[in-house]
């Protein structure tokens, strides 16, 4: 670990089921909280500002999966310092003194919203640094948090298959409540707000059976819930969702206003109701991975 930032030793955690596991990885990759003192001290804004970005307690929601045999993988580090749901180094050169590597992609739609694997902004655009940034400090919090959070991740997955013969990553995420999607009458008055998102981009990286089952279970529950709009899955529902080789991913994308107050960043009497919601879906969902020989065959 980088001894410049011992707030991030260790710089994530996984959660192991306790017996039995599953076939089913959740992954929280964006519900980091510790902001390490070097961080804020390079910011031009204050902590509470740079929390906008982070999908607060998310990994607690998704807690009640673990009963259900399914291991969880959360970051320590928040969003706004690292994000391992993009590229290794989609990185915004504006950003950095110095030239960044020639493997770089610096031109990504990310970057230029100023949301690369290190971000320039958060919220409403807001910059969060005050100064440029070195690119080996760049390069120092890929090296000891992207690569070993991916890394990890990957031997989840490939555990989970090796014992299962397939897996499902679940890769568990919040979304503002300002977000809204729409019905297919494509109209003003058609607008509703989603509670919930499921991103299998598009059909790609999760077989559609899996998703189905998802969704009637959040539906029952009397959740709206919307497919792909307007989220249909980061880098790591693509990166890891091959079907064809019987490794699904899917993102769910929670909307906040269900479990917390979003301005102050605190829990609200919703939580409870929905984590044992969610715990719910993991478990139908681990059922279905298990039983459904289609899904596992095919």
């Amino acid at each position: 670990m980088n001894p410049g930032e011992p707030e991030l030793d260790p710089p994530f955690e996984v959660v192991e089921p306790v017996g039995q596991r599953s076939n089913v990885v959740l992954s929280s990759p964006h519900s980091g909280d510790v902001y390490p003192d070097r961080f804020i001290a390079s910011a031009r804004l204050d902590r509470q500002s740079l929390r906008r970005s982070e999908d607060a307690f998310v990994d607690s929601l998704f807690r009640g999966g673990v009963d259900c045999g399914a291991p969880l993988l959360r970051a320590r580090f928040p969003r706004a310092f690292l994000d391992v749901n993009r590229e290794p180094y989609e990185l915004d050169p504006r950003m950095f003194d110095g030239r960044l590597p020639p493997f770089a992609n610096t031109r990504s739609p990310r970057v230029a919203g100023g949301l690369g694997t290190i971000a320039r902004v958060v919220g409403e655009a807001q910059e969060i640094y005050a100064r440029r940034l070195s690119v080996d400090e760049a390069i120092v919090r890929i090296d000891t948090l992207y690569k070993p959070y991916h890394a990890r991740l990957r031997q989840l997955i490939e555990e989970a298959q090796h014992q299962h013969g397939t897996a499902l990553l679940i890769d568990c995420h919040s979304m503002p409540s300002s977000i809204v999607s729409t019905n297919m009458g494509g109209t003003h008055d058609d607008k509703v707000r989603a509670d919930v998102v499921l991103g299998d981009r598009y059909g790609t990286s999760c077989d559609r059976r899996v998703v189905d089952v998802a969704e009637a279970t959040l539906k029952g529950f009397g959740y709206l819930v919307e497919r792909n709009r307007p989220y249909a899955g980061g880098f790591i529902t693509e990166h890891y969702g091959h079907p064809a080789t019987h490794r699904h991913a899917l993102q769910v994308e929670i909307n906040r206003n269900l479990y917390m107050e979003e301005r102050t960043l605190r829990p609200t009497a919703g939580f409870a109701t929905l984590a044992g919601h969610l715990a719910e879906m993991v478990a139908r969902l681990t059922t279905a991975m298990m039983t459904d020989t289609r899904v596992a065959a095919e």
